[in-house]
Protein backbone atom coordinates (compact mmCIF):
# COMPACT_ATOMS: atom_id res chain seq x y z
CA UNK A 1 0.00 0.00 0.00
CA UNK A 2 1.15 3.76 -0.58
CA UNK A 3 -0.54 6.52 1.09
CA UNK A 4 -2.76 6.88 -1.82
CA UNK A 5 -3.32 3.17 -2.62
CA UNK A 6 -4.72 1.25 -0.20
CA UNK A 7 -4.80 -2.63 -0.15
CA UNK A 8 -8.55 -2.45 0.23
CA UNK A 9 -11.66 0.11 0.20
CA UNK A 10 -14.46 -0.79 2.52
CA UNK A 11 -17.36 1.05 1.39
CA UNK A 12 -19.50 2.02 4.55
CA UNK A 13 -18.77 3.16 8.06
CA UNK A 14 -21.46 0.88 9.52
CA UNK A 15 -20.62 -1.66 12.56
CA UNK A 16 -19.73 -4.46 9.59
CA UNK A 17 -17.70 -2.21 7.57
CA UNK A 18 -15.50 -1.21 10.73
CA UNK A 19 -15.51 -4.85 11.93
CA UNK A 20 -14.04 -5.77 8.76
CA UNK A 21 -11.74 -2.88 8.40
CA UNK A 22 -10.08 -3.42 12.01
CA UNK A 23 -9.45 -7.39 11.34
CA UNK A 24 -7.37 -6.23 7.68
CA UNK A 25 -5.60 -3.42 9.43
CA UNK A 26 -4.38 -5.69 12.50
CA UNK A 27 -3.27 -8.53 9.32
CA UNK A 28 -1.15 -5.69 8.36
CA UNK A 29 -3.48 -4.44 5.18
CA UNK A 30 -3.56 -0.92 3.95
CA UNK A 31 -7.53 0.20 4.41
CA UNK A 32 -9.24 3.14 3.96
CA UNK A 33 -13.36 3.24 4.81
CA UNK A 34 -15.31 5.34 2.53
CA UNK A 35 -18.71 6.61 4.54
CA UNK A 36 -21.08 8.46 2.53
CA UNK A 37 -22.70 10.70 5.75
CA UNK A 38 -20.88 12.75 8.24
CA UNK A 39 -20.61 10.28 10.98
CA UNK A 40 -19.67 6.50 11.36
CA UNK A 41 -22.31 4.18 12.24
CA UNK A 42 -24.85 3.20 10.00
CA UNK A 43 -27.95 2.79 11.84
CA UNK A 44 -26.03 2.64 14.92
CA UNK A 45 -26.35 6.33 14.97
CA UNK A 46 -27.43 9.11 17.86
CA UNK A 47 -28.35 12.77 16.89
CA UNK A 48 -28.97 15.72 19.69
CA UNK A 49 -32.21 17.25 19.38
CA UNK A 50 -33.03 20.47 21.40
CA UNK A 51 -30.61 18.29 24.28
CA UNK A 52 -31.92 15.44 24.19
CA UNK A 53 -29.76 12.40 22.82
CA UNK A 54 -32.12 10.90 19.88
CA UNK A 55 -31.14 7.54 18.61
CA UNK A 56 -31.93 6.56 15.18
CA UNK A 57 -34.72 4.36 16.03
CA UNK A 58 -35.12 2.50 19.59
CA UNK A 59 -32.13 0.52 20.29
CA UNK A 60 -30.48 -2.09 22.86
CA UNK A 61 -26.99 -2.88 23.10
CA UNK A 62 -26.69 -6.70 24.47
CA UNK A 63 -23.11 -7.20 26.91
CA UNK A 64 -23.39 -10.99 25.81
CA UNK A 65 -22.67 -11.18 22.09
CA UNK A 66 -19.54 -12.74 21.70
CA UNK A 67 -17.67 -10.18 18.90
CA UNK A 68 -19.05 -7.54 21.12
CA UNK A 69 -17.05 -8.93 24.11
CA UNK A 70 -14.10 -9.42 21.70
CA UNK A 71 -13.90 -6.07 20.18
CA UNK A 72 -15.16 -3.46 22.24
CA UNK A 73 -13.80 -1.89 25.72
CA UNK A 74 -17.57 -2.14 27.32
CA UNK A 75 -16.55 -0.40 30.41
CA UNK A 76 -15.31 2.69 28.81
CA UNK A 77 -18.77 2.89 26.65
CA UNK A 78 -20.84 3.81 30.17
CA UNK A 79 -23.02 1.38 29.72
CA UNK A 80 -26.04 1.80 31.54
CA UNK A 81 -28.65 -1.18 31.94
CA UNK A 82 -32.41 -2.07 31.77
CA UNK A 83 -33.90 -4.10 34.25
CA UNK A 84 -33.51 -7.67 33.46
CA UNK A 85 -37.00 -7.83 32.59
CA UNK A 86 -40.41 -6.55 30.90
CA UNK A 87 -43.52 -5.02 32.05
CA UNK A 88 -46.55 -6.30 30.15
CA UNK A 89 -49.41 -4.30 30.26
CA UNK A 90 -52.68 -6.79 30.25
CA UNK A 91 -56.78 -6.41 31.14
CA UNK A 92 -55.69 -7.49 34.65
CA UNK A 93 -53.43 -4.27 34.56
CA UNK A 94 -49.42 -4.42 34.38
CA UNK A 95 -47.84 -7.16 35.15
CA UNK A 96 -44.07 -7.73 35.74
CA UNK A 97 -41.70 -10.51 33.98
CA UNK A 98 -38.47 -10.68 35.51
CA UNK A 99 -35.31 -13.54 35.33
CA UNK A 100 -35.43 -14.35 39.21
CA UNK A 101 -31.63 -15.89 38.33
CA UNK A 102 -30.57 -12.14 38.88
CA UNK A 103 -33.58 -10.74 41.06
CA UNK A 104 -35.04 -13.42 43.64
CA UNK A 105 -37.21 -10.82 45.51
CA UNK A 106 -39.03 -10.46 42.15
CA UNK A 107 -39.71 -14.71 41.93
CA UNK A 108 -43.35 -13.78 43.28
CA UNK A 109 -44.25 -12.18 39.99
CA UNK A 110 -43.74 -15.65 38.42
CA UNK A 111 -46.48 -17.50 40.84
CA UNK A 112 -49.00 -19.61 38.86
CA UNK A 113 -52.09 -17.35 37.96
CA UNK A 114 -49.85 -14.05 38.24
CA UNK A 115 -48.50 -13.43 34.44
CA UNK A 116 -48.32 -18.11 33.57
CA UNK A 117 -49.77 -21.47 34.54
CA UNK A 118 -47.43 -24.15 35.55
CA UNK A 119 -47.52 -25.58 32.66
CA UNK A 120 -45.36 -22.74 30.83
CA UNK A 121 -43.37 -22.05 34.22
CA UNK A 122 -42.20 -25.49 33.66
CA UNK A 123 -41.76 -24.92 30.03
CA UNK A 124 -40.03 -21.73 30.04
CA UNK A 125 -37.53 -23.16 32.76
CA UNK A 126 -36.70 -26.00 30.44
CA UNK A 127 -36.42 -23.77 27.17
CA UNK A 128 -33.83 -20.97 29.58
CA UNK A 129 -31.71 -24.10 30.75
CA UNK A 130 -31.41 -25.57 27.08
CA UNK A 131 -30.38 -22.11 25.44
CA UNK A 132 -28.47 -21.03 28.28
CA UNK A 133 -26.23 -23.90 29.34
CA UNK A 134 -26.27 -26.15 25.82
CA UNK A 135 -23.28 -25.48 23.35
CA UNK A 136 -23.80 -22.70 20.95
CA UNK A 137 -23.22 -25.35 18.11
CA UNK A 138 -26.26 -27.22 19.04
CA UNK A 139 -28.52 -23.96 19.03
CA UNK A 140 -27.05 -23.02 15.32
CA UNK A 141 -27.22 -26.96 14.36
CA UNK A 142 -31.21 -27.13 15.42
CA UNK A 143 -33.88 -27.51 13.05
CA UNK A 144 -35.09 -24.39 12.02
CA UNK A 145 -38.89 -23.26 11.77
CA UNK A 146 -41.12 -20.43 13.22
CA UNK A 147 -40.51 -19.46 16.15
CA UNK A 148 -44.10 -19.86 17.12
CA UNK A 149 -43.91 -23.30 15.41
CA UNK A 150 -40.84 -23.86 18.02
CA UNK A 151 -42.76 -22.77 20.94
CA UNK A 152 -45.82 -24.59 20.80
CA UNK A 153 -43.23 -27.25 20.20
CA UNK A 154 -42.03 -26.21 24.23
CA UNK A 155 -44.86 -27.23 25.60
CA UNK A 156 -46.25 -23.43 25.82
CA UNK A 157 -49.52 -22.34 25.64
CA UNK A 158 -51.04 -20.18 23.24
CA UNK A 159 -52.35 -17.68 25.97
CA UNK A 160 -48.91 -17.10 27.26
CA UNK A 161 -47.48 -17.00 23.58
CA UNK A 162 -49.95 -14.23 23.29
CA UNK A 163 -49.61 -12.54 26.29
CA UNK A 164 -45.93 -12.88 27.09
CA UNK A 165 -43.91 -14.04 23.68
CA UNK A 166 -45.04 -12.05 21.18
CA UNK A 167 -45.43 -8.48 22.20
CA UNK A 168 -42.16 -9.11 23.35
CA UNK A 169 -40.23 -10.39 20.36
CA UNK A 170 -42.23 -8.20 18.24
CA UNK A 171 -40.32 -5.48 19.64
CA UNK A 172 -36.87 -8.03 18.72
CA UNK A 173 -37.65 -8.94 15.41
CA UNK A 174 -40.06 -6.42 14.27
CA UNK A 175 -42.72 -8.40 12.91
CA UNK A 176 -45.92 -9.47 15.26
CA UNK A 177 -46.35 -13.21 14.01
CA UNK A 178 -43.11 -14.78 15.41
CA UNK A 179 -42.29 -16.03 11.88
CA UNK A 180 -38.87 -15.36 12.37
CA UNK A 181 -36.52 -18.34 12.13
CA UNK A 182 -35.98 -20.47 15.62
CA UNK A 183 -32.60 -20.42 15.28
CA UNK A 184 -32.77 -16.62 15.97
CA UNK A 185 -34.94 -16.71 18.52
CA UNK A 186 -32.89 -19.45 20.28
CA UNK A 187 -29.85 -17.55 20.18
CA UNK A 188 -31.23 -14.49 21.25
CA UNK A 189 -32.83 -16.05 23.85
CA UNK A 190 -29.32 -17.11 25.44
CA UNK A 191 -27.85 -14.00 25.09
CA UNK A 192 -30.25 -11.88 26.72
CA UNK A 193 -30.43 -14.83 29.36
CA UNK A 194 -26.28 -14.59 29.78
CA UNK A 195 -25.94 -10.52 29.08
CA UNK A 196 -27.33 -7.36 30.02
CA UNK A 197 -29.20 -5.57 28.08
CA UNK A 198 -27.90 -1.55 28.04
CA UNK A 199 -27.45 1.51 26.67
CA UNK A 200 -24.41 3.84 26.37
CA UNK A 201 -24.91 6.77 28.37
CA UNK A 202 -23.99 9.19 25.27
CA UNK A 203 -26.28 7.73 22.81
CA UNK A 204 -25.94 4.41 20.57
CA UNK A 205 -23.40 6.21 18.56
CA UNK A 206 -20.84 5.74 20.97
CA UNK A 207 -20.52 2.09 19.86
CA UNK A 208 -19.38 2.49 16.36
CA UNK A 209 -17.31 5.00 17.32
CA UNK A 210 -15.27 2.90 19.82
CA UNK A 211 -15.25 0.67 16.98
CA UNK A 212 -13.70 3.24 15.00
CA UNK A 213 -11.02 4.51 17.43
CA UNK A 214 -9.48 1.22 16.82
CA UNK A 215 -8.50 1.94 13.24
CA UNK A 216 -5.67 4.47 12.02
CA UNK A 217 -6.28 7.93 12.22
CA UNK A 218 -6.85 8.94 8.81
CA UNK A 219 -8.65 5.33 7.64
CA UNK A 220 -11.87 7.15 7.46
CA UNK A 221 -13.40 9.55 4.91
CA UNK A 222 -16.18 10.47 5.93
CA UNK A 223 -18.66 12.31 3.46
CA UNK A 224 -17.56 10.59 0.72
CA UNK A 225 -20.10 8.38 -0.90
CA UNK A 226 -19.07 5.81 -3.75
CA UNK A 227 -20.97 6.38 -6.82
CA UNK A 228 -19.98 3.14 -8.64
CA UNK A 229 -17.44 0.60 -8.66
CA UNK A 230 -14.85 0.09 -11.50
CA UNK A 231 -12.41 -2.33 -12.87
CA UNK A 232 -9.42 -0.56 -10.56
CA UNK A 233 -11.30 -0.12 -7.25
CA UNK A 234 -14.32 2.40 -6.95
CA UNK A 235 -15.58 5.96 -8.30
CA UNK A 236 -16.60 8.59 -5.68
CA UNK A 237 -19.49 10.99 -6.05
CA UNK A 238 -16.70 13.72 -6.70
CA UNK A 239 -14.94 12.02 -9.73
CA UNK A 240 -12.27 10.69 -8.31
CA UNK A 241 -11.23 6.99 -8.64
CA UNK A 242 -9.44 5.16 -5.44
CA UNK A 243 -7.87 1.99 -6.98
CA UNK A 244 -7.18 -0.86 -4.64
CA UNK A 245 -6.73 -4.80 -4.94
CA UNK A 246 -10.23 -5.26 -3.07
CA UNK A 247 -13.06 -3.52 -2.50
CA UNK A 248 -16.17 -4.41 0.71
CA UNK A 249 -19.57 -3.35 0.25
CA UNK A 250 -20.76 -2.59 3.72
CA UNK A 251 -23.19 -0.42 3.08
CA UNK A 252 -27.52 -0.42 3.86
CA UNK A 253 -29.31 -2.56 1.57
CA UNK A 254 -30.28 -0.25 -1.32
CA UNK A 255 -26.65 1.33 -1.80
CA UNK A 256 -25.65 -2.16 -1.26
CA UNK A 257 -27.96 -3.75 -3.90
CA UNK A 258 -26.87 -0.07 -6.56
CA UNK A 259 -23.04 -1.01 -6.53
CA UNK A 260 -23.60 -4.82 -6.46
CA UNK A 261 -26.12 -5.80 -9.47
CA UNK A 262 -27.31 -9.29 -8.67
CA UNK A 263 -26.65 -8.92 -4.88
CA UNK A 264 -29.61 -11.03 -3.23
CA UNK A 265 -30.98 -9.58 -0.60
CA UNK A 266 -33.71 -10.17 2.28
CA UNK A 267 -36.97 -8.01 2.83
CA UNK A 268 -36.16 -5.56 5.33
CA UNK A 269 -38.57 -4.36 8.23
CA UNK A 270 -39.40 -0.98 8.47
CA UNK A 271 -40.08 0.63 12.14
CA UNK A 272 -41.14 3.81 13.41
CA UNK A 273 -39.79 5.74 16.43
CA UNK A 274 -41.61 8.18 18.13
CA UNK A 275 -39.69 10.37 20.80
CA UNK A 276 -42.08 12.81 23.34
CA UNK A 277 -40.61 14.68 26.14
CA UNK A 278 -42.62 14.55 29.67
CA UNK A 279 -41.85 16.60 32.64
CA UNK A 280 -40.73 14.10 35.24
CA UNK A 281 -41.00 10.09 34.43
CA UNK A 282 -44.10 8.20 33.98
CA UNK A 283 -42.49 4.92 35.17
CA UNK A 284 -39.07 5.42 37.39
CA UNK A 285 -37.21 2.73 36.47
CA UNK A 286 -35.47 1.22 33.61
CA UNK A 287 -37.45 -1.02 31.96
CA UNK A 288 -39.10 -2.03 28.73
CA UNK A 289 -43.15 -1.90 28.65
CA UNK A 290 -44.97 -3.88 26.26
CA UNK A 291 -48.86 -4.97 25.82
CA UNK A 292 -50.73 -7.77 23.61
CA UNK A 293 -53.11 -5.55 21.66
CA UNK A 294 -50.60 -4.84 18.67
CA UNK A 295 -50.97 -0.64 19.33
CA UNK A 296 -46.88 -0.46 19.66
CA UNK A 297 -43.84 -2.32 19.77
CA UNK A 298 -42.68 -1.79 23.06
CA UNK A 299 -42.55 1.67 24.73
CA UNK A 300 -39.47 3.17 27.24
CA UNK A 301 -38.07 5.64 29.43
CA UNK A 302 -34.71 5.80 28.02
CA UNK A 303 -33.99 8.72 30.77
CA UNK A 304 -34.68 5.96 32.99
CA UNK A 305 -32.03 3.74 31.44
CA UNK A 306 -29.84 6.44 30.79
CA UNK A 307 -29.83 9.81 32.44
CA UNK A 308 -27.52 11.64 29.77
CA UNK A 309 -30.30 11.23 27.47
CA UNK A 310 -32.90 14.25 29.09
CA UNK A 311 -31.31 17.55 30.32
CA UNK A 312 -32.22 18.02 33.53
CA UNK A 313 -36.03 18.20 35.18
CA UNK A 314 -37.25 16.32 31.52
CA UNK A 315 -37.75 12.52 30.81
CA UNK A 316 -37.86 11.18 27.41
CA UNK A 317 -40.07 8.35 26.53
CA UNK A 318 -39.25 6.00 23.16
CA UNK A 319 -41.99 4.24 21.11
CA UNK A 320 -41.71 2.00 18.42
CA UNK A 321 -44.35 0.94 16.20
CA UNK A 322 -44.03 -1.34 13.17
CA UNK A 323 -43.93 0.35 9.68
CA UNK A 324 -44.26 4.00 8.50
CA UNK A 325 -45.40 7.63 10.36
CA UNK A 326 -48.92 7.58 9.08
CA UNK A 327 -51.31 10.72 9.54
CA UNK A 328 -53.37 9.97 12.82
CA UNK A 329 -50.73 7.48 14.01
CA UNK A 330 -49.13 9.35 16.62
CA UNK A 331 -52.35 10.67 18.28
CA UNK A 332 -53.53 6.67 18.82
CA UNK A 333 -49.59 5.94 20.29
CA UNK A 334 -50.07 9.11 22.50
CA UNK A 335 -53.59 7.48 23.67
CA UNK A 336 -52.52 4.13 24.77
CA UNK A 337 -49.17 5.18 26.49
CA UNK A 338 -51.83 7.37 28.57
CA UNK A 339 -53.27 3.85 29.03
CA UNK A 340 -50.17 1.93 29.52
CA UNK A 341 -48.51 4.17 31.99
CA UNK A 342 -51.52 5.68 33.71
CA UNK A 343 -50.90 9.32 33.27
CA UNK A 344 -52.08 12.09 30.99
CA UNK A 345 -49.68 12.50 28.13
CA UNK A 346 -51.64 15.29 26.50
CA UNK A 347 -48.99 17.82 27.77
CA UNK A 348 -46.16 15.52 26.38
CA UNK A 349 -44.36 17.49 23.37
CA UNK A 350 -43.30 15.04 20.62
CA UNK A 351 -39.92 15.98 20.16
CA UNK A 352 -38.95 13.87 16.70
CA UNK A 353 -40.12 11.18 14.99
CA UNK A 354 -37.54 8.88 13.49
CA UNK A 355 -38.62 6.30 10.59
CA UNK A 356 -36.03 3.50 9.66
CA UNK A 357 -36.70 2.13 6.33
CA UNK A 358 -33.99 -0.60 6.85
CA UNK A 359 -34.25 -1.44 10.42
CA UNK A 360 -33.94 -5.21 10.31
CA UNK A 361 -33.59 -7.84 7.65
CA UNK A 362 -36.69 -10.40 7.43
CA UNK A 363 -35.29 -14.06 8.95
CA UNK A 364 -37.68 -16.32 8.14
CA UNK A 365 -36.57 -20.09 8.07
CA UNK A 366 -35.14 -21.74 6.97
CA UNK A 367 -32.38 -19.21 7.90
CA UNK A 368 -28.63 -19.31 7.49
CA UNK A 369 -26.58 -17.94 10.51
CA UNK A 370 -23.90 -16.93 7.97
CA UNK A 371 -23.54 -16.17 4.50
CA UNK A 372 -20.33 -15.96 2.65
CA UNK A 373 -18.76 -12.44 2.05
CA UNK A 374 -17.29 -13.36 -1.67
CA UNK A 375 -19.14 -11.61 -4.66
CA UNK A 376 -16.69 -11.60 -7.44
CA UNK A 377 -13.33 -11.20 -8.18
CA UNK A 378 -12.05 -8.56 -5.63
CA UNK A 379 -15.34 -7.60 -4.66
CA UNK A 380 -16.76 -8.33 -1.00
CA UNK A 381 -19.92 -7.85 0.92
CA UNK A 382 -20.69 -8.01 4.43
CA UNK A 383 -23.89 -6.90 7.06
CA UNK A 384 -26.53 -7.86 8.98
CA UNK A 385 -28.27 -9.25 5.85
CA UNK A 386 -25.16 -11.49 5.50
CA UNK A 387 -25.81 -12.81 9.23
CA UNK A 388 -28.52 -12.96 11.76
CA UNK A 389 -29.86 -9.35 11.90
CA UNK A 390 -28.34 -7.89 14.84
CA UNK A 391 -24.88 -6.20 16.04
CA UNK A 392 -23.39 -9.76 16.79
CA UNK A 393 -24.53 -10.66 13.39
CA UNK A 394 -23.22 -7.41 11.35
CA UNK A 395 -19.68 -7.88 13.53
CA UNK A 396 -19.79 -11.49 12.31
CA UNK A 397 -20.15 -10.76 9.07
CA UNK A 398 -17.61 -8.00 8.67
CA UNK A 399 -14.91 -10.86 10.09
CA UNK A 400 -15.63 -13.12 8.01
CA UNK A 401 -15.28 -10.81 5.08
CA UNK A 402 -11.72 -10.10 6.08
CA UNK A 403 -10.71 -13.69 6.82
CA UNK A 404 -11.62 -14.43 3.30
CA UNK A 405 -10.22 -11.25 1.92
CA UNK A 406 -7.12 -12.33 4.15
CA UNK A 407 -6.78 -15.40 2.19
CA UNK A 408 -7.91 -14.47 -1.53
CA UNK A 409 -4.85 -11.90 -1.46
CA UNK A 410 -2.61 -14.32 0.52
CA UNK A 411 -2.03 -13.52 3.84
Amino acid sequence: MTRDTPDVLVIGAGVAGLACARDLCAAGLGVRVLEASDEVGGRMRADRVDGFVVDRGFQVFNTAYPQVRRRLPLRALRLRPFTPGVLIHTEKGTLRFTDPSRRPRTLPDLLPGRLAGPRDLLALGALSARDMLAPARLVKRSEDRTTRTALAAAGFSDDFVERFFRPFLSGVFLEDELETSSRFFHLVWRTMLRGTLCLPDTGIGAVPRALAAGLPADAVRLETPVETLTDAGALTAGGGELPARAVVVATGPGPAAALLPGLELPPYRVVTTYYHVAPRSPLGEPTLLVEPRRRFLNTCVVSDVAPGYAPPGSALVATSVLGEDTAGRETGVRTALGEVYGTDTGGWDLLTVRTIDAALPAMAPPQPLSRTGRFGPGRYVCGDHRATGSVQGALASGARAAREILRDLGH
